[in-house]
């Protein structure tokens, strides 16, 4: 048991992808959830940061944070939908804040970089993934 804990092989990677899929993909329904049903209210203060509007912008991110949210939490076609994540946070972190300290723009940037840690490891065993494209 000893060298289990004190070991440097994981313990269980399903485990480990499961409760990151869960937490990552729930903060960002969490995120997405007001965008979504407060629409009007957030879009009077969304900004156009990269120049496409701010209606399509709010689209987009919704589309992001809520819908794709709920995909990597259930395992769906979990590293085609962490892109358009990774995608918003890249946007946030590289543009929207790009003049505000480092301690404004932490989130986005631990999330842009859980996305591409989701994105490596995949969805594991314990996702819809594993369902569908059952080996």
């Amino acid at each position: 048991m000893k060298d289990k804990i004190l070991g440097i092989q994981p313990l269980n990677t399903d485990i480990a992808a499961l409760l990151l899929r869960l937490t990552f993909g729930g903060l960002f329904v969490y995120h997405g959830f007001p965008k979504l049903f407060e629409f009007d209210q957030a879009l009077a203060v969304f900004p156009d940061v990269i120049g496409i509007g701010s209606k399509t912008s709010l689209i987009l991110v919704i589309f992001a944070e809520f819908f794709c949210g709920f995909f990597v939490a259930f395992g769906l076609l979990t590293r085609l939908t962490v892109i358009p994540i990774f995608i918003t946070m890249t946007v946030a972190f590289f543009i929207a804040h790009a003049n505000d300290p480092f301690q404004m723009k932490m989130l986005p940037f631990l999330y842009w970089l859980l996305s591409y840690v989701i994105f490596a490891l995949g969805s594991g065993k314990y996702s819809i993934d594993r369902l569908i494209f059952k080996k």
